[in-house]
């Protein structure tokens, strides 16, 4: 039953996306991070992968790595009370239709026929850079699924919290807890992991690419509503 549920929630195909070479620009970058594990105040793991990406220790808003901290709509940057599309940022579904003015790869789904082709989150557009500072951004989907290929990971409970562990080979691990999404005012699916990347779905542009996992299903690349409140892991680079 927790299968079928998670594959209901992420209806939209699980497979890998083709990397992004436009738009956006908020892929991987040459930022600065002193060695000391920390980076504006927020700590850092290095799990000693090929990109050499550092993953923030918890989420945004979050003060231990078992916090679920706070979440936010896709290019949004300040969580609030009501996910929906009525007042998302950058669109709404009216009528049947959708009506996006701000990443549209697609005139089906742009408020009148609008286009701009960007992939990518925008640096202004994204909740690490907003809440942690200049050195912090959300990850690339890419990022996720070289965190997923490059370590062990299991369904553990961390404090009580279930979520998953990321362990590399240098011994460093990573906890991110099933945190679910809200969904309007509620939150919904308590028991699954549910984090956003930069990346949008350029087939269908009202969804953005994220890493999603329960206890059962594991790892899923899937994509989901960009009015969607869910959370969000930051990651830093160092030169």
């Amino acid at each position: 039953m927790a299968v079928f549920m998670l594959m209901m929630v992420f209806a939209v195909s699980c497979n890998k996306p083709i990397e992004p070479n436009n738009g956006g620009g908020n892929g991987p970058q040459n930022d600065s991070v002193i060695d000391d594990g920390l980076l504006n105040g927020h700590a850092y793991v290095d799990l000693g992968l090929p990109s050499s990406i550092l993953w923030a220790t918890c989420n945004l808003g979050a003060d231990l790595p078992e916090d679920f901290g706070d979440y936010f709509a896709w290019g949004e940057t300040e969580p609030k009370e009501i996910y929906d599309w009525k007042c998302y940022k950058y669109g709404r579904f009216i009528h049947e239709r959708y009506e996006l003015n701000k990443y549209c790869t697609d005139s089906v789904y742009g408020l009148n026929g609008f286009v701009d082709d960007l992939t990518l989150l925008e640096l202004d557009d994204d909740a690490a850079r907003a809440c942690w500072g200049d050195g912090w951004r959300m990850p690339t989907i890419e990022e996720w699924e070289e965190l997923f290929e490059h370590t062990t990971n299991d369904w553990t409970a961390q404090n009580g919290v279930n979520g998953w562990r990321f362990t590399a080979s240098n011994g460093n691990s990573l906890f991110l807890p099933a945190a679910g999404y809200y969904w309007d005012g509620e939150l919904n699916a308590a028991d699954l992991g549910v984090y956003w990347s930069v990346t949008l779905n350029e087939e269908y542009p009202y969804r953005a690419w994220g890493f999603h996992f329960n206890s059962f299903q594991g790892h899923l690349c899937g994509s989901s509503d960009r009015n969607r409140g869910q959370t969000v892991r930051a990651v830093c680079c160092r030169q």
